[in-house]
C-alpha cells in the first residue's frame, strides 16, 4: 500500500525546493503547480479561454493575462477553479495509480493550497514547509513582478502559517539551509516508508 504524503507550505517557504528533495530520494512527486502548466498548454484551454476570453495565445493560456482577471477577484478565481481542480485532481490519480502499480511505499503530492481546498483529506499525512515570515517577506519580494499589494492578496488567499504547522503531521524548517532541511526529509521518508 501506498503512503500518500501531502507536501504544502504558503508562498516563498520553500514548497518547490523541499519537494525535488523528495524526488532527489527517488519518491514520486505529482506538482500540482506542473500540471496546471500543461493543462493550459493542452486540455483546459479552450475552456479557460470560453471563460475568460482573450487569455490564449496560439492555444495555450497565457498566465499573465489570465492573472489580471482572475486576481484579487474571487468570483473569477472560483471560476477558474471549477474547471481546473477537477482536471488536476483526475492527473493526480493518474499519477497515484501509476506509483501503486510500480510499488512505491510512498507518493508525495505537492499542493500548494492544499487545506485551503481540502486536498489534506486525500492523504494519510502532510508535511508543511515553513520558515520564519521574516525570511518569507524577503524571499517573495526578490522575485519578479513581486510588490506588497499583490504578496497581501496572495496572503490573504492562503491559511495562515501557523495554522498550517498547527494541523501538519510533519513541519520541515527551510530556513536553516539546505542540508538541514534535506535531514528532516529523509527522517520523514524513514517514519513513512516504515508504516506503509
Amino acid at each position: 500500500m501506498t503512503f500518500i504524503l501531502g507536501l504544502t507550505g504558503s508562498i516563498g517557504m520553500g514548497k518547490s525546493a523541499t519537494a525535488a528533495m523528495f524526488r532527489a530520494r527517488g519518491i514520486p512527486v505529482h506538482d500540482a503547480d506542473a500540471t496546471v502548466h500543461r493543462l493550459y498548454a493542452g486540455p483546459a484551454v479552450a475552456a479557460v479561454e470560453a471563460a475568460f476570453p482573450g487569455v490564449s495565445v496560439d492555444g495555450v493560456i497565457d498566465r499573465a493575462k489570465l492573472g489580471r482577471q482572475v486576481f484579487g477577484n474571487a468570483e473569477a478565481m472560483r471560476t477558474l477553479e471549477t474547471i481546473v481542480h477537477p482536471l488536476v485532481h483526475a492527473a493526480e490519480q493518474e499519477f497515484l495509480a501509476a506509483a501503486r502499480a510500480k510499488g512505491a511505499n510512498l507518493a508525495v503530492l505537492d499542493i500548494p493550497l492544499l487545506y485551503e481546498t481540502g486536498g489534506e483529506r486525500r492523504c494519510r499525512a502532510v508535511a508543511v514547509v515553513s520558515a520564519p515570515a521574516r525570511i518569507q517577506r524577503e524571499r517573495v519580494m526578490a522575485r519578479p513582478g513581486m510588490d506588497e499589494e499583490r504578496f497581501a492578496v496572495i496572503l490573504a488567499r492562503q491559511v495562515p502559517d501557523v495554522e498550517k504547522r498547527r494541523r501538519a503531521h510533519f513541519i520541515i524548517d527551510s530556513s536553516k539551509g539546505l542540508d538541514f532541511a534535506q535531514s528532516q526529509v529523509d527522517a520523514i521518508i524513514a517514519a513513512l516508508s516504515s508504516t506503509a
